[in-house]
């Protein structure tokens, strides 16, 4: 064997490990442990009082949650009415408490 030869075989076996280290990124089970973590804090009834006492509503943050684990799951009809339905019920509370700093005394 030559070392011309060897060096068609270091090739291949550069070429071979190199394809082999090019793969396919899927981050689907990862977003989903994260997305779950998030969940089970959200129902966690320390953190909702935590939240609350920044004037968080925990469920109303569980339900964007669950809003965007449906669309991350390709899900976007269902993430549209979850997100609509945050986005409303935030906008009226926001309404209600600018009409109440409005209210005189």
């Amino acid at each position: 064997m030559s070392d011309d030869d060897d060096d068609d075989d270091n090739d291949d076996l550069t070429k071979t490990v190199q394809m082999h280290s090019i793969s396919i990124v899927d981050p689907t089970r990862e977003i989903d442990e994260i997305l779950g973590d998030l969940e089970r804090l959200l129902k966690n009834g320390d953190v909702a009082a935590r939240l609350a006492e920044k004037g968080i509503n925990a469920s109303l943050a569980l339900l964007a949650s669950q809003g965007l684990t449906a669309y991350l799951q390709g899900r976007k009809q269902q993430a549209a009415e979850d997100f609509q339905a945050v986005s409303e019920e935030i906008s009226d509370r926001l309404a209600l408490g600018t009409a109440e700093k409005l209210k005189p005394n």
